[in-house]
């Protein structure tokens, strides 16, 4: 599964290790992120990640 990177401040979505801290379990690929899902850094949403 690919990284996404935000490209407004950087943060790395790994899949491997989902988002456990705001309900995304290990394993999650970025196209399963529920579409209300942000960034847990800077609150922009998915629209604004692109493959790492």
């Amino acid at each position: 599964m690919e990284k996404y990177i935000c490209n407004a401040c950087g943060y790395i979505y790994d899949p491997a290790a989902g988002d456990p801290d705001n309900g995304i379990a290990p394993g999650t690929s970025f196209a399963a992120l529920p579409d209300s899902w942000v960034c847990p850094l800077c609150g922009v949403g998915k629209d604004m990640f692109s493959e790492e």
